[in-house]
């Protein structure tokens, strides 16, 4: 009898979530389609939201946010962090450019209104104990302040060192203000950052993940690698702080990597970035702004600007400027990234290049940290190799270097990989450079790892590989455009 009772009841509450689920689905559907993203992307949400009953529905409540309405930053504020534009501007350099090249920063300007900073020395670091050690060097002689951002900060022993000397710093009366990812940095412990706090460093987390926050900020990670030293030596790169770049991790070598060391005007660009996201986590502007900064001269000296992109900008910019020098090529097409999953429009693109003759290069790991982004990655080689692409893959240990090489005077490096991720969903910054002597540099730099590091692959050998990795290479590939 009470079994009778309860059954209407059950089916009754049964019914009711059922719609509920049913109306949620079509609701998050409506919403990803009227957004209108990319096709592909767009397909990929609908098959999740109905192929993965209630998890897709957390998976894109998570992960499927737009953040396009967000402002970072008052337009106000905006133009009193950036401040007077540059002397070096374009003006004075562009007939030393390429037509190719005046076009990438036109682009540029138009999109997310950088300034052009002529007369800049960098220098490349492939080594984390070489980075580190000019890092250190750098950081002990600061005299008034260290803006100091990185995707992650870990405790281990180059963080602790490094920790050591921001708190020595802070001691001396320098400002230093630290800003970490949070999801980048979450194996951390929290009296980490605490004792930093304690000790007179400013170190926040950039878009904490609480509860309440939890599915309108996992998605949002600040991908950046950037450090201000009193305006004068700026770093930019793929390094984070962690041993692996240093003494390797798990059994592997030290991790190969790109990272910058500039002095010049561009460090200027450095700061106004950092300065975005520290008014965006704690509504303060910075109150240094950056001296007027020494021209270099010379067959040395190069031409830069400082490229920020992320969710809340209205169009990617630096997913539209390597679009753009893709198309502009005619020689040459040099990309090392540890995870390769391209946009379709970028894509067909680098094939269309190939095909035209263009030498397209493409430098992945064989042994990346993630097997889903290997799996992915690997995913679109068949492809790269029908259309002519050279793919290198790259087997000693992990490369995580992030650099993008076209003919003879443009490169790109900086913390974007060449992926969905970092041209969508990651806040991320790259350095642009128009300069035939640095492109030589990296040039010579991506030869000698294709020469000591790589194989190359063919479609006669890759057509071979065995059936369980094609599987898993297309049950990855379907999540690409959300990973």
């Amino acid at each position: 009898m009470l079994l009778a009772e309860l059954f209407p009841f059950a089916n009754a509450v049964f019914y009711v979530f059922t719609a509920l689920y049913v109306i949620t689905t079509i609701g998050c559907i409506v919403v990803v389609v009227s957004e209108n993203r990319n096709p592909v992307r767009s397909l990929a949400w609908v098959t999740v939201l109905l192929l993965l009953p209630v998890i897709g529905i957390l998976i894109y409540l998570f992960f499927g946010r737009s953040l396009k309405s967000v402002i970072m930053i008052t337009r106000n504020n905006r133009k009193k962090q950036q401040g007077p534009a540059s002397p070096n501007t374009l003006e004075e350099d562009k007939l030393k450019l390429s037509e190719s090249s005046r076009q990438i920063i036109n682009l540029v300007n138009s999109i997310v209104e950088p300034h052009f900073f002529a007369g800049n020395h960098i220098e490349v670091f492939t080594e984390g104990i070489d980075k580190f050690a000019q890092l250190k060097a750098d950081l002990l002689a600061a005299k008034e302040y260290i803006n100091f951002q990185y995707y992650i900060f870990s405790a281990d022993t180059i963080g602790k060192d490094l920790a050591d000397i921001l708190i020595q710093k802070a001691h001396e009366g320098v400002k230093v203000r630290v800003i970490y990812d949070h999801v980048g940095s979450w194996s951390i412990a929290s009296s980490f950052f605490k004792h930093l706090r304690k000790e007179g460093v400013e170190a926040y987390p950039f878009l904490k993940v609480t509860f309440p926050q939890l599915a309108n900020r996992l998605n949002w990670r600040n991908h950046r690698k950037i450090v201000v030293i009193d305006g004068k030596v700026g770093y930019i790169g793929g390094m984070n702080i962690a041993d692996r770049y240093v003494s390797g991790e798990k059994g592997y070598k030290a991790w190969r990597d790109t990272h910058l060391r500039v002095m010049g005007g561009a460090v200027k660009g450095l700061q106004f970035s950092f300065a975005i996201d520290w008014n965006f986590m704690k509504r303060m502007l910075l109150d240094q702004p950056v001296p007027p900064a020494s021209t270099y001269t010379g067959e040395e000296s190069v031409g830069m600007q400082i490229v920020s992109s992320g969710p809340t900008q209205p169009l990617n910019a630096m997913s539209m400027v390597i679009l753009r020098a893709i198309s502009l090529a005619q020689k040459c097409i040099y990309i090392q990234t540890p995870y390769f999953l391209p946009e379709e429009s970028m894509k067909s693109a680098l094939q269309a290049a190939a095909l035209s003759g263009v030498d397209v290069r493409i430098m992945i790991p064989l042994y990346p940290d993630s097997k889903i982004l290997k799996y992915s990655s690997l995913s679109y080689v068949k492809e790269c190799l029908a259309a002519g692409i050279k793919v290198l893959l790259y087997t000693k240990r992990m490369l995580h270097a992030k650099c993008v090489i076209i003919d003879d005077e443009f490169v790109t490096t900086g913390s974007t990989n060449f992926d969905f991720r970092s041209f969508e969903h990651n806040f991320e910054c790259n350095a642009l450079i128009y300069s035939k002597m640095f492109c030589k540099k990296m040039k010579a730099i991506f030869e000698t790892d294709s020469k000591r590091s790589c194989i190359e692959m063919t479609l006669e050998e890759w057509v071979k590989r065995p059936l369980r990795q094609r599987s898993l290479e297309s049950m990855s590939r379907l999540l690409g455009p959300i990973l």
